[in-house]
């Protein structure tokens, strides 16, 4: 077992601001946060999330500078 792999099954979650993080899957998610679909090693899920989430900009930021034409 690597360092940064403790055995365990994780989720990856979002909330409605497009942020991701990883949770336990034995564990219930913490209320705003939903599952995104993909689950694995704490690293297959850091590395997926790696390749999805390419704006860190929270949502609600990010629909403000539509609105204002930026």
């Amino acid at each position: 077992m690597s360092e940064t792999d403790d055995g365990g099954r994780y989720l990856v979650v979002h909330n409605d601001e497009e942020q991701y993080s990883i949770w336990r899957a034995d564990r219930e998610l913490p209320a705003g946060w939903h599952a995104e679909g993909t689950s694995g090693t704490r690293q297959e899920c850091l590395d997926h999330i790696g390749r999805v989430w390419t704006d860190m900009r929270p949502l609600s930021h990010c629909r403000r500078l539509a609105e204002a034409g930026a």
